[in-house]
């Protein structure tokens, strides 16, 4: 377990990791010793620490399965020996790790219904938690909006724009992204034509082996906002699984308000990003009449300590 990053409020993470059983999904809990409690695998956040990262430590740390982010779930609080403390949460689902074994930390660990499971759960606050999991689609498919990481002074550069690569900053945010934007999965990648945007994608691309796709609808001075959200809802409509966008702030607001408008969420108050920045939408489709939709929404910077999870 790590420490808090700092501040008045206690930061942790956690996840319902939940899989298909023969009478329905099956969530995971845990029991800590030290508490006698049954609750989500979840922990604090190490110093500098970015939430993204610190849900897929603690999970693994606490159950041994390497998982897989879905949507965002609500983020519970409550007091910690009298300090506020914050817990963010998503749905999860297995993808690797190894076999749980018992500690001092977690001594067991239980498979349960979601029935079952509100029974065997200590704490109210989980107890609504698991609801608001039951209540929302079990599969969704990321969309991400991401704004190339920094880049240097514009004004500096004296060659084509389009060629201004990634400066120390920008390249040290890429290689962060690459863990961030893997929460989610391997994923299609298409970028903006400018050398930025490509760079900021290069080392999650190394790292899932699948390249990104340059693609001018997406890029400054060739293309317009219109033009971008259009292209971006062609590729939602053909993607299966994840998507991520590599583009400039100029298209990001415009992108975010077209997903939000026809998925049906509310635009948030201010969709724009800073640079290594990205949004993550993630849709939901019906069963019953295949309509997709928009189950959750959160923006996330590479700089933990702008993180807006």
């Amino acid at each position: 377990m790590g420490d808090s990053s700092g501040g008045s409020v206690i930061r942790a993470a956690g996840a319902v990791v939940w899989r298909e059983g023969p009478a329905g999904p099956e969530v995971a809990l845990v029991h800590r010793p030290a508490y006698d409690d049954w609750s989500f695998p979840k922990g604090k956040l190490d110093r500098g620490e970015h939430v993204l990262q610190a849900v897929l430590r603690e999970v693994e740390e606490e159950t041994g399965m390497a998982v897989r982010l879905g949507r965002r779930l609500p983020a519970t609080a409550y007091l910690k020996d009298g300090r506020p403390k914050r817990v963010d949460y998503w749905s999860a689902v297995a993808v690797g790790g190894t076999a749980f074994r018992p500690g001092s930390e977690v001594d067991r660990l239980q498979w349960r219904t979601v029935e079952a499971a509100a029974r065997l759960l200590t704490y109210e606050r989980d107890v609504d938690l698991l609801h608001e999991f039951a209540a929302g689609p079990l599969r969704t498919r990321p969309v991400v909006v991401l704004r190339h990481a920094a880049a240097g002074d514009k004004s500096r550069w004296r060659d084509l724009d389009a060629l201004r690569p990634l400066d120390e900053r920008g390249r040290r945010d890429a290689q962060l992204l690459a863990r961030l934007l893997g929460a989610f999965g391997p994923a299609r990648l298409h970028s903006s034509l400018t050398a930025r945007c490509l760079e900021t994608l290069l080392p999650f691309a190394l790292r899932t082996g699948v390249g990104p796709v340059a693609e001018p609808a997406f890029t400054v001075g060739r293309s317009d906002p219109e033009r971008a959200c259009a292209r971006m809802v062609e590729l939602v409509e053909a993607t299966d699984g994840p998507l991520v966008v590599c583009t400039h702030g100029e298209f990001v607001p415009d992108l975010v308000v077209e997903l939000c408008r026809r998925y049906g969420e509310k635009v948030p108050e201010d969709p724009s990003l800073r640079k290594g920045g990205f949004w993550v939408a993630h849709l939901g489709d019906d069963r019953l009449t295949g309509r997709t939709s928009l189950a959750a929404l959160e923006r996330h910077f590479a700089d933990p300590r702008r993180s807006a999870a």
